[in-house]
């Protein structure tokens, strides 16, 4: 027998129908069948937000204030709303909203290369191979929001798993990073993509809205006339399945207005900061509202292309690019963030992850991977770095782990990719040691082979 190839979700979800009478929508085939692949939920959703380039840890939260000039930096703690938890001096509107934040200060890994440890990060798997490349590869550990948006569940109707305002990606190549989609599992399972920028008065997610003469009415009439052509019996069951959540998802992405940042009060948005990455977190507040269960947000810079220090890799100008550029677009709009979902309450459901790929090293100007570091600048360090955790049931507040007088290594607690990927599963309804086909080494794999992170 000759089965039909497989239907994409980018060949199924766009708002109209071709003369053939098929649907051609784009991003969105979402599997139905997730109530079976889950265990019960401890948290409504996940918001996973991924500083990309490696934030140093060292300088913004898990400072040395008595470590010798060369380690501790240019900058000065300062007091939180926490007594006795201190932050760097520029994140001032954190500082008032630690007692929502836990600073788990223990993670680690052994990766020093961008694309890999991306990818460590994004999946929570080692890296598979030599460290030879940035760029994604088909043999890529599927990443969470792949694995959510396979065996997560979306009682919304929306989709699973959503990742904005790009896949992250360096300025002169031509593929995304490591690690951010289905990767060996299927490429059919990435998450739904909002690329765009949303500063922009335009900014719309292309496929979620219907074309100017379409109405919601007409869109109906044409999902009946589909369902009556239809008949053939090798594709009417897939067909009709995949069709019905494209259908489903137009109605409920329109409805709810969940991907339309216009409806949002201007007010609002410009307690955000007017950046990507503050508009960003506005357009995820939406989506958490509406019920999307695990959303990404990757750090978009406003500041022009360096290609020796993009984003948060301060090979050079480290204090500089911090002060002048980095935290106050960070501080502004995450802050934000945490307060709002928390007047919303929504905070106590929602689940919040903030990390890099690593940290930066302990002494400024130390060359350990990147030759071009600068004596200005602090190069990668995977041994010892901060994730940022909130809401979700985790005490804020708080401090996790620790590293030894430097920075440079954990001293309490480790923490690695494995266990916060089976953290973020588990709060999510999903069992983190189920098994998926691996279509690279044509075995099954673990979901996690981590444990989930307990004390928190």
């Amino acid at each position: 027998m000759v089965h039909p190839p497989p239907i994409h979700r980018r060949q199924a979800l766009q708002a109209g129908l071709l003369g053939s009478g098929l649907l051609t929508l784009p991003d969105l085939l979402r599997h139905r069948a997730h109530a079976a692949n889950s265990i019960a939920p401890r948290a409504k959703s996940c918001v996973f937000i991924f500083l990309f380039g490696g934030p140093s840890h060292i300088d913004l939260w898990d400072m040395k204030p008595f470590a010798p000039l060369e380690i501790r930096g240019e900058f000065q703690s300062i007091s939180t709303n926490v007594p006795g938890v201190t932050l760097c001096e520029h994140l001032p509107h954190l500082a008032q909203q630690m007692d929502k934040v836990c600073l788990l200060r223990s993670m680690t890994h052994r990766m020093n290369v961008h694309g890999p440890a991306c990818s460590e990060i994004y999946s929570g798997r080692p890296y598979f191979g030599p460290p030879v490349t940035d760029q994604a590869t088909p043999q890529d550990w599927p990443s969470i929001s792949a694995l959510v948006n396979r065996y997560g569940h979306s009682a919304a109707g929306l989709p699973t798993s959503v990742v904005l305002p790009w896949y992250a990606q360096f300025v002169g190549q031509d593929k995304r990073i490591a690690g951010q989609t289905g990767g060996r599992m299927g490429e059919e399972f990435n998450p739904f993509l909002v690329e765009g920028d949303p500063t922009k008065p335009d900014f719309r997610v292309h496929g979620l809205e219907l074309p100017g003469d379409m109405t919601t009415r007409r869109l109906q009439d044409r999902r009946q006339l589909l369902e009556q052509m239809d008949r053939r019996p090798q594709l009417s069951r897939r067909m009709n399945d995949h069709y019905s959540a494209a259908f489903h998802t137009l109605e409920r992405a329109e409805a709810a207005g969940a991907f339309d940042l216009q409806r949002e009060p201007r007010a609002v948005r410009e307690k955000f900061g007017w950046t990507k990455f503050g508009q960003s977190l506005v357009a995820t507040r939406r989506l958490v509202e509406a019920g999307v269960p695990l959303v990404t947000v990757n750090w978009a810079d406003d500041f022009g292309a360096d290609k020796v220090s993009p984003h948060w890799d301060t090979h050079h100008d480290n204090f500089r690019k911090l002060r002048d550029n980095l935290c106050p677009p960070f501080d502004i709009a995450f802050a934000a963030f945490l307060q709002d979902l928390d007047d919303r309450g929504l905070l106590d459901t929602t689940l919040i992850v903030v990390s890099g790929e690593f940290g930066r090293t302990p002494r400024v100007g130390l060359i350990t991977q990147n030759g071009m570091t600068e004596a200005t600048g602090r190069d990668h360090w995977p041994h010892a770095f901060t994730v940022l955790l909130a809401g979700g049931g985790v005490h804020g507040g708080r401090i996790y782990g620790a590293t030894n007088n430097t920075g440079g290594f954990v001293a309490d607690n480790p923490v690695t990719p494995a266990d916060l990927s089976a953290t973020i599963l588990t709060h999510l309804g999903i069992d983190p040691h189920r098994e998926y086909h691996d279509q690279f080494q044509r075995i099954p794999q673990q979901l996690s082979e981590g444990l989930v992170i307990e004390g928190l």
